[in-house]
């Protein structure tokens, strides 16, 4: 069985356990450790980023296309249709690719990369019929979030449906694009609405997502897949927004910010720091990688922006990336210590096989 380094090591643990409570024996323990190839070469990662790249590349072709000046007039014929014709074309298009992402899924669901890059396909075209639709009707009014609010329920559905948690995210994706703008709507375009700047009423739509998918796709025996996905957008939303709380606070206009100073500011970042360690007890009690990673991740960002705020001005240049430079070198000397502190049952394993006679 081939596998690579970081599955060698999660599978080395886990038989270490089992033989530890007897559950194989040491024969089979030995055997289950030989029949393990480490695969140097990571093809399963390599195909992932190809069909990125593959799909940036029909972006990219697509563009360099419109950009030809007699292709642009071509296409302008061609385009010249209404608004509803273009709509109808690209739904017909989005069904088109849903179709065949949904036929190869049941058909080869082992490829499950080429499968959501059928789906990532129908996405755009999906956008793309909205945003005609919302050009057939509009009526000059501002209120455009509907559009998004269409999308995202179109996304959602239809990821659903599928399943692909690639069109979910686009669903939360576009939900929380609705929420920014109907909020902003609601509010006539001003800094505040119901007495919060944009960032902390994503503080808030970012706890209602986790908390939302975090109960709906527990308790949804055959869609528990969309729950890492759901937790992850909803965790970016939440930290992201706190991140810029910490920089910005509740403040709509510059000239009020600037003449709050830092220290204004500084409960916001006190409650950042709070909301990083409270993931990271979470992600340890739990032993949930990711509140874990989101924790200490955004723990650093809130740090290191502390540090450029409190330090940039008053400090001379050379000192300043000095000290960047130490607090990097040991992070990461102490990332590496505790990376081979869990490679040490592996190491051990190999050290206690028997050697070829």
């Amino acid at each position: 069985m081939q596998v690579s380094p970081k599955e060698v090591r999660l599978l080395g643990q886990a038989i270490e356990h089992w033989q530890a409570e007897g559950l194989v024996s040491d024969k089979q323990a030995n055997a289950l450790r030989d029949s393990l190839e480490v695969s140097v070469f990571d093809w399963k990662r390599v195909a992932k980023y190809a069909f990125w790249l593959a799909l940036a590349c029909i972006v990219i072709a697509v563009s360099a296309v419109l950009a030809d000046r007699w292709l642009v007039q071509l296409f302008e014929r061609l385009f010249s249709a209404s608004d509803w014709v273009k709509c109808v074309a690209f739904v017909v298009i989005a069904a088109v690719f849903y179709g065949l992402g949904v036929r190869r899924k049941y058909r080869w669901p082992e490829k499950r990369f080429s499968n959501e890059a059928m789906f990532f396909l129908g996405v755009i075209a999906t956008a793309l019929a909205i945003g005609f639709l919302g050009e057939a009707i509009s009526s000059g009014s501002d209120h455009f979030s509907l559009l998004l609010l269409l999308a995202a329920v179109l996304y959602g559905l239809l990821g659903l449906w599928f399943p692909s948690t690639l069109v979910w995210v686009f669903a939360l994706l576009s939900l929380g694009s609705w929420f920014g703008a109907e909020t902003g709507y609601l509010s006539g375009w001003g800094a505040y609405y119901l007495g919060m700047n944009v960032p902390l009423r994503f503080v808030f739509f970012g706890l209602v997502l986790i908390l939302a998918g975090s109960y709906v796709f527990r308790k949804w025996q055959g869609r528990q897949a969309f729950l890492k996905p759901t937790r992850a957008v909803g965790l970016l939303y939440l930290f992201i927004a706190l991140w810029l709380m910490s920089i910005f606070g509740n403040y709509g206009d510059v000239q009020r910010w600037q003449a709050a100073g830092q220290l204004a500011l500084l409960h916001w970042s006190v409650l950042f720091a709070l909301a990083a360690l409270a993931s990271i007890y979470h992600g340890v009690r739990h032993d949930d990688a990711m509140t874990r990673g989101f924790g200490l991740t955004f723990l650093f960002i809130n740090l290191y922006t502390r540090f450029f705020e409190f330090f940039w001005d008053g400090t001379h240049k050379a000192i300043f990336f000095g000290v960047l430079a130490v607090s990097f070198w040991y992070l990461g000397t102490r990332a590496e210590r505790i990376w081979q502190m869990s490679a040490l049952p592996r190491l051990a394993c190999e050290r206690e096989k028997p050697g070829p006679r």
